[in-house]
């Protein structure tokens, strides 16, 4: 039921993409308009996930993963429904929203109802692989079902949520009384929520507004502020939203980096690779959304076993090994170019990067919740979703001014990528060793904030 509930939210990040250019030619939305179809989910999901996850450990796990999906079911109609571009936005912010609320609190009743080792890896490794099965599952339904309404497309995901509904309602255990823990610090939420929103917003709206103009620093500045605001609150109320001796904790500091680059690296590459292979080679979309089949049939496949070897041979082991075939993986990626064949070029490439994410994925969330309270791992998921969510938004900002600035198709070098993607891969591949770099982080040490986290 749980992974069902992953598997939708994964549908529901990717399919979308291949449907926008039917979006706009039936809604007349300028480009300007379409990119915020996407924006507004990544809006709503990273500004309300650390809230979400405190929520669920203060109110319980069960309510705020069925009203979640509740809420997603609902959603999903009414965004396949709207009649005009400014109210599908609006139902995908609102379901960004709910979506904040539902990543953490799906993955701490993994981690409350599983104890730690073998048992739990195999669980969160299975949930990994409804993750990658849904998002590669996302962009070929997508290209099919637009293929008869793009509005088939935004309403897929709510069959889903009203099975993992009925499910949830039958299979979760109830939530224990809330007692005197159940109260909210409303300043540090408004704070930390409102910051949050407003960088990714920032750096969702940086590539066309340009880093440097004034908006854009202004909306840097105001999230800078309140979320050194939220710290200063945080650090001399009793409740606090986020304990800060939690977010000092050297495992906290490890997998937040680490799947910042991670995912950013992931996010970059799917974007480049989609236009390369469309731009390029000249693939229709349909046949480049198949192109990621082999990454998410190597990722599935894997992810179970690749839990359960993290359990027993340490987390720390399994992400090195990840971020190395993830890296290695984006480096092949240089050889793309005119006359590039799918079995000598694009499948190593996809095989390569199944494995390394099937490898880092369940291992860096077993180490983001390991020797976390029960109380508080809603928390833990959710600053590690935070890190992952913002990371993608950061990188792929980056990446996606690489490639404008780059030269024209053809200008790289002779049989490789052309100079904007190939400089734009470079920037992935950097971004990755990086992460590998953090993940020295996760090493079994003694940590200094343990007895006061």
């Amino acid at each position: 039921m749980l992974c069902a509930a992953h598997f939708m939210d994964a549908v529901d990040l990717s399919d979308v993409n291949v449907a926008l250019p039917a979006i706009q030619r039936d809604l007349g939305m300028g480009s300007g308009a379409l990119q915020w179809i996407v924006s507004a989910y990544a809006l709503g999901y990273g500004g309300f996930l650390l809230l979400g996850g405190r929520v669920a450990d203060l109110f319980g796990r069960r309510r705020a993963f069925l009203a979640a999906v509740a809420v997603f079911a609902v959603v999903s109609l009414f965004g396949a429904l709207a009649p005009n571009g400014g109210l599908l936005i609006a139902a995908r912010l609102v379901k960004g929203v709910a979506a904040g609320f539902l990543a953490p609190a799906a993955l701490s009743l993994i981690t409350t109802g599983w104890p730690e080792g073998p048992r739990r890896g195999r669980a969160l490794g299975w949930y990994a692989t409804a993750g990658a099965c849904g998002f590669v599952g996302g962009l070929v339904l997508g290209g099919v079902l637009t293929e008869l309404s793009w509005r088939l497309v935004l309403v897929l995901p709510a069959p889903i949520a009203v099975l993992a509904l009925l499910a949830g309602l039958r299979l979760l255990p109830a939530d224990p009384p809330a007692g005197e823990r159940a109260r909210v610090d409303v300043p540090g939420a408004l704070t930390a929520t409102g910051g949050l929103v407003l960088l990714v917003y920032a750096i969702t709206r940086a590539p066309e507004e340009g880093w440097g103009s004034a908006g854009t620093l202004v909306l840097f500045a105001a999230a800078v502020l309140l979320l050194a605001l939220f710290l200063r609150i945080e650090s001399g109320t009793r409740r606090p939203l986020v304990p800060l001796p939690f977010l000092a904790r050297r495992r906290t500091a490890g997998t937040s980096l680490t799947i910042f680059a991670m995912w950013g690296g992931y996010t970059a590459f799917a974007f480049i690779a989609t236009l390369c292979l469309q731009n390029v080679l000249h693939w229709s979309p349909l046949r480049t959304a198949g192109a990621f089949v082999p990454l998410g049939l190597v990722n599935g496949g894997l992810a179970p076993f690749a839990g359960r070897l993290a359990a027993r041979f340490g987390a720390h082991r399994m992400i090195a090994v990840g971020m190395l075939l993830l890296a290695l993986s984006y480096a092949l990626f240089f050889r793309i170019g005119p006359g590039a064949s799918f079995t000598g070029v694009v499948l190593p490439v996809m095989v390569l990067n199944g494995l390394g994410t099937a490898a880092v994925f369940p291992a860096l969330n077993l180490s983001a919740v390991a020797g976390v309270p029960d109380r508080d791992q809603g928390l833990a998921g959710a600053l590690l979703n935070t890190s992952m969510q913002i990371g993608g938004a950061v990188v792929l900002a980056v990446v996606t001014a690489v490639v404008e600035s780059g030269q024209p198709a053809g200008a790289g070098p002779a049989g490789g990528a052309p100079a904007g993607y190939a400089s734009a891969t470079a920037v992935i591949v950097a971004v990755v060793l990086a992460g590998l770099a953090a993940a020295t982080l996760l090493r079994h040490r003694p940590d200094l904030n343990r007895e006061t986290a």
